[in-house]
């Protein structure tokens, strides 16, 4: 490989490929990136789904040559963050969703947090960032729990394994439901209607 290979970010572009075959995503990057100092992500994707814009981030898994100290098991943190967002007519992917998931990015990389299936991060604010970014729309939702991305799952890349950890905004109310039996027994639930647990921030809370 040269310093210019990425094939951590191949292997998640290869992921994505099948789900939406020549399709260009919206794509923004982050300054500082985590090579410069930066402690969220390098980028992030947001592709037009079914009823919904589908975010892919890029940055918390290994995407370039892993060091000589590199767990060879798992690519960096051995995650990367998506989210499911309702699509209305908007022509072009929200801006918010690539906003919030580059601070739970943050989240991770300033407090060393590794994130896994069934975890909760508690806001305490709407999960849109309102009204602190321009266009977060209000919303009663103020937890991502997170889940197994229910179709990119887990992959294995030149550099380790990477899961797909989707972020589903949910209720005080939810989460209260998740500690008394668990994340997964009430995003079942909410499946049953939502099979890709796509947020609505307007959904009652």
């Amino acid at each position: 490989m040269t310093e210019n290979d990425a094939p951590g970010w191949d292997a998640i572009d290869a992921a994505l490929a099948p789900l939406y075959p020549e399709v260009t995503p919206r794509h923004v990057g982050y300054t500082p990136p985590p090579m410069l100092g930066g402690m969220g992500l390098q980028g992030c994707s947001a592709y037009p789904a079914d009823g919904h814009w589908h975010y892919v981030s890029y940055g918390l898994s290994e995407l370039y040559q892993p060091g000589p100290e590199d767990d060879p098991e798992w690519s960096g943190w051995g995650f990367e963050l998506t989210c499911r967002v309702v699509r209305g007519a908007e022509a072009e992917a929200p801006q918010w969703p690539f906003g919030m998931l580059n601070e739970l990015a943050k989240h991770v990389n300033t407090n060393k947090v590794l994130l896994e299936p069934g975890h909760r991060i508690d806001l305490r604010q709407p999960i849109t960032g309102h009204p602190h970014l321009p266009d977060a729309p209000p919303s009663g939702l103020t937890v991502y729990a997170l889940t197994l991305d229910p179709q990119l799952g887990e992959i294995d890349t030149p550099n380790g394994k990477v899961q797909f950890l989707q972020a589903v905004g949910v209720s005080e109310r939810e989460k209260a439901a998740m500690l008394e039996t668990s994340t997964a027994a009430v995003l079942t639930g909410l499946a049953e209607g939502n099979p890709l647990l796509v947020t609505d921030p307007a959904r009652p809370a």
